[in-house]
């Protein structure tokens, strides 16, 4: 369990246009030592977003200037991977469906029990410390799964590509050599051609979306956006 002792340095960005029930979170976090910023419509949590670092988002949907979903998809088209628990009083499926497409982590259906929110902020941030990733643009490791994410999408990887794709994040904008390539990819000693290269190469520039391999001739490959 999070200790409660930390609790107040986590900082939370929640958008409520409903007065009694903002009010009602936010003393509800504030008892369990969250620092809380309180948005009344989508635009003051837009502005809030980006102006701070937060370590979640609670959002509720329907509200005034821009609604919750927009609101997730912006920040999550922006790069922010903050993770992000809906609030809503709507029953439909679709709903759902299109929240977790924007982006959300959770879903807590109104009225909710004020246990379970904690009991949920709780589970997203036991598993947000215990997550092990590291980012470039859309693209995110998740070492602990040995799995990459495009966005929210899990890219389909062999070995050897999750390890070359790993090398190019982790190298950021500087290029990444051949040399470099094959030291992390093959045993020492063993011969390894151009084209064993250029097949996973190729492989991951079919199954990347919104990043490419640039080819930077006579010195190795680089990642951009």
């Amino acid at each position: 369990m999070v200790n409660s002792q930390t609790h107040h340095s986590v900082k939370i960005l929640l958008l409520e246009d409903d007065f009694l029930l903002g009010e009602t979170v936010e003393d509800l976090l504030d008892d369990a030592n969250y620092s809380v910023t309180w948005c009344k419509n989508g635009q003051e949590a837009l502005d809030a977003a980006f102006a701070d670092k937060y370590n979640l988002y609670i959002f509720d949907i329907n509200v005034p200037l821009i609604n919750g979903l927009t609101l997730l998809s912006e920040l999550r088209a922006a790069e922010d991977h903050t993770p992000a628990i809906y609030l809503t009083s709507h029953q439909e499926k679709s709903i759902m469906q299109e929240g977790f497409r924007s982006g959300a982590d959770d879903f807590l259906k109104k009225p909710f029990d004020s246990d379970e929110l904690l009991l949920r902020i709780e589970a997203i941030l036991r598993r947000m410390q215990g997550s092990t990733k590291k980012c470039t643009g859309k693209l995110c490791i998740d070492a602990k799964r040995s799995v990459i994410y495009e966005g929210e999408r899990e890219l389909r990887l062999s070995k050897k590509e999750y390890t070359l794709l790993v090398l190019f994040i982790e190298s950021g904008e500087q290029t990444t050599s051949k040399e470099m390539i094959i030291e992390a990819l093959w045993s020492a000693g063993g011969s390894v051609s151009d084209g064993s290269i250029r097949v996973l190469i190729t492989r991951l520039k079919q199954e990347l979306q919104s990043m490419e391999i640039q080819n930077i001739r006579g010195i190795g490959y680089r990642l951009v956006s």
